[in-house]
């Protein structure tokens, strides 16, 4: 009995080889059948076909054959009917192939050639959209922030009723979080390597360039600090007028955050700041 049930388990496995073969067989023919179209197809002098087909490969998702053919049509059907929508669909190739530089691009000039489309405000909504995709992390360059920020601004000013109005508003807000992160961290390179006279004015400057960040209260605990540790630092000449510095910056982190997480820390400054003008004067 156990001999019999392994020859049907060998069985069973022989004949899933074979379907196996026999289906890599199909679809290998299937792909040298299909190129052997598209070659024709590419060849072929029936602009009409190539629309067509064009087209049809859209809809199927086959976006890297579309293209090349919407780019041969782009210039063939040129001022014609067709050549807004041959447009339209060869911008959406590039973006469906998530090449987003060369896809807002043609977007951007889409809304320029065809100020009228009923494609016009979704493709000036994806030119500033592929910005978005194309900003870096908070550590690297943020010039495609820049561009998608004053882009999606443009979006909202032009098409205030937009459906995508929110979510237009949200991507700046996420974009802004960027440059805030950004700045912050900068910032804080220069507190972490010990240079607080430096570490003061980046900190600052963060805070005057976005007032309304989320990292608002540990700014304004690090500039306090940072006051405080060049202070120490400092000749007897400038310590009473580093000190008084403190304190002030004490008092603007306490108006804001009566209960900052780093309260205790913060009276433990101002207590000693207090006693150095104290031994000064």
């Amino acid at each position: 009995m156990f001999v019999s049930n392994l020859n049907e388990i060998n069985y069973f496995y022989k004949m899933l080889r074979i379907l196996r073969n026999i289906t890599i067989i199909i679809f290998s023919i299937l792909i040298i059948t299909a190129c052997s179209e598209y070659q024709k197809i590419l060849k072929s002098t029936d602009y009409k076909l190539k629309y067509e087909k064009a087209n049809e490969y859209y809809n199927k998702e086959d976006y890297y054959r579309a293209q090349a053919l919407f780019e041969e049509l782009l210039s063939v059907y040129k001022g014609t009917d067709k050549a807004e929508n041959i447009y339209y669909y060869y911008s959406n190739c590039y973006y469906n192939q998530r090449d987003y530089i060369l896809a807002g691009y043609h977007f951007k000039n889409f809304v320029s050639t065809y100020a009228n489309s009923e494609h016009a405000e979704e493709c000036f909504y994806l030119s500033a959209y592929c910005y978005y995709l194309e900003s870096s992390e908070p550590d690297l360059d943020q010039t495609n922030t820049h561009k998608a920020i004053d882009a999606l601004q443009l979006f909202i000013n032009k098409y205030p009723n937009s459906p995508k109005l929110a979510e237009a508003n949200e991507l700046i807000d996420k974009l802004q979080f960027k440059l805030e992160t950004k700045s912050f961290s900068n910032a804080k390179l220069y507190f972490n390597f010990g240079e607080y006279k430096s570490a003061v004015i980046a900190l600052k400057n963060s805070l005057k360039d976005f007032p309304d960040t989320q990292y608002r209260e540990e700014l304004l605990f690090l500039i306090l600090k940072s006051n405080f540790l060049l202070a120490e630092n400092s000749i007897d000449a400038k310590k009473n007028e580093r000190y008084q510095a403190t304190i002030n910056e004490y008092y603007n982190l306490i108006d804001e955050y009566p209960n900052s997480k780093n309260i205790k820390e913060a009276e433990k400054i101002y207590n000693i700041s207090i006693k150095e003008i104290k031994k000064i004067k």
